[in-house]
């Protein structure tokens, strides 16, 4: 239920934040009123102590639009100053997305959650973790001599995770790992001698990294997710294609993490597992 404000209080709150309003803007009473429209002593109605003179609903519109502030926070109905498009603008982002890992977009994003939780799931086998053997395989039919890039793209990736302080935690469904050893559908074709290192490499870094990087495989029959990221409480973004979806408010970055939780709940093979899992596969392939 929302709280009525007494109207003295309310009057109070418009003098304080139009003040503060007009002291961000570097503008002073005589130039809020010309670029309203009104006469300098309206405005220092306003803004007289221990009032409680609210002004019309134009007064505020025009305030607000020429400040840069929402109405509803001048008014006490919002803890946000900015309009609502700002906020959206703010909260919401849509930056392209390359092929492979090699734009400088997502290495800032890393670079700004330094420190925070990292929770990751991949469109497929996470870059960072790949082979260089596998991201050419995988990589050069579609970008040619910038394979090189995706590949050291992804070895920075792996070398501030060894680095930055931060924990990674990567999930992704069994049967991605489980179709990447056998060969099958995107990974048809792919030779055996890469598909066996690139599991000696995932074996290898759990043995170097773990706890601090985690990796765990969840059963998509159970439950699904698109491809995303969570950069500690500052950022999620979602892996669209061509895009990426970056959102900021914290409401959303939230339902992300328990997004991310429930999927590691649901985990088919846990990460203290993973080694184990793997060298069941790999006994597959030699065996």
């Amino acid at each position: 239920m929302m709280k009525i404000i007494d109207k003295r209080r309310r009057a109070q709150i418009f003098r304080d934040r139009l003040s503060a309003a007009m002291d961000q803007a570097g503008m002073n009473r005589s130039i809020l009123a010309r670029e309203i429209g009104v006469d300098r002593s309206t405005i220092s109605q306003l803004l007289t102590p221990d009032g409680a003179r609210l002004p019309n609903a134009q007064v505020v519109g025009d305030c607000a639009s020429v400040l840069n502030v929402s109405a509803d926070w001048l008014l006490g109905l919002s803890n946000r100053p900015e309009n609502a498009a700002d906020i959206l603008a703010h909260s919401l982002t849509m930056t392209k997305a390359p092929r492979a890992l090699v734009d400088e977009q997502v290495f800032a994003w890393h670079q700004e959650a330094a420190g925070y939780k990292i929770r990751h799931v991949p469109a497929s086998l996470p870059d960072m973790l790949k082979t260089p053997e596998l991201l050419r395989w995988e990589y050069t039919p579609h970008l040619g001599r910038t394979t090189d890039q995706a590949i050291g793209a992804s070895q920075d990736r792996l070398d501030w995770i060894r680095n930055s302080g931060s924990d990674y935690e990567i999930a992704l469904p069994r049967h991605e790992m489980e179709s990447f050893a056998r060969a099958e559908g995107y990974y048809r074709g792919l030779p055996m001698d890469i598909r066996l290192a690139q599991i000696d490499r995932f074996i290898a870094l759990h043995d170097q990294l773990y706890p601090r990087l985690r990796l765990s495989l969840f059963d998509a029959r159970r439950v699904f997710s698109a491809p995303v990221t969570v950069f500690g409480p500052l950022l999620a973004v979602l892996y669209m294609g061509r895009n990426y979806l970056a959102f900021r408010d914290q409401t959303r970055i939230e339902s992300f993490i328990k997004h991310f939780d429930a999927l590691i709940r649901e985990t088919d093979v846990a990460d203290r597992e993973v080694p184990d899992f793997l060298r069941a596969l790999r006994a597959e392939l030699t065996g």
